[in-house]
């Protein structure tokens, strides 16, 4: 798959909703229930770009075929070097390598600002992400069961994590 992977602008949020919507409504890779608005999208990327944190989309052919993002793991301070990413493919574009392309890039941008380490939230459920993860050199760190309930069962949470070189000098302010 021929695909350009790049920063993600607003003109591109309707894309970036769809796909996180249909994961809400028939998959367990997001724990939520309900469809999330245009609205809520908006402020979630503009609380993104205030934050100087990435959104990254795949295009192909001028659609967007997938997304990655990350964000705190925890909001203390001890946590900075510390993230969480995600990733959603498209469903028409999956098994077709677009999601390997957004995970290879968010690592990439992640060990750019320095950070030590990179964490992934998978649905015991969700073999392809755990195997794309692997991989790239994630290893399973835990599982926490019965973490979510969605679609009438309960759902095993699964933790990857990849260590990144980090900061040189890391601080605690």
């Amino acid at each position: 798959m021929s695909c350009t992977i790049r920063s993600a602008t607003y003109e591109d949020l309707r894309d970036i909703l769809a796909i996180y919507n249909h994961a809400i409504l028939n998959t367990t890779a997001v724990y939520h229930y309900h469809p999330h608005t245009y609205t809520e999208r908006l402020a979630w990327y503009e609380q993104k770009f205030a934050a100087g944190l990435p959104v990254l989309v795949a295009i192909a052919e001028e659609q967007v075929m997938g997304f990655a993002t990350y964000g705190p793991f925890r909001p203390w301070p001890a946590y900075k070097y510390t993230i969480e990413h995600s990733l959603y493919v498209h469903p028409e574009h999956q098994h077709k390598g677009v999601g390997s392309l957004l995970l290879k890039e968010i690592i990439r941008v992640a060990g750019e600002n320095e950070y030590k380490t990179l964490i992934a939230g998978i649905d015991s459920s969700n073999i392809q992400s755990m195997m794309l993860h692997k991989k790239n050199g994630f290893q399973q760190v835990g599982v926490i069961s019965k973490a979510g309930y969605k679609f009438d069962h309960w759902l095993d949470l699964v933790f990857y994590q990849l260590e990144l070189p980090g900061p040189q000098k890391p601080t605690i302010e």
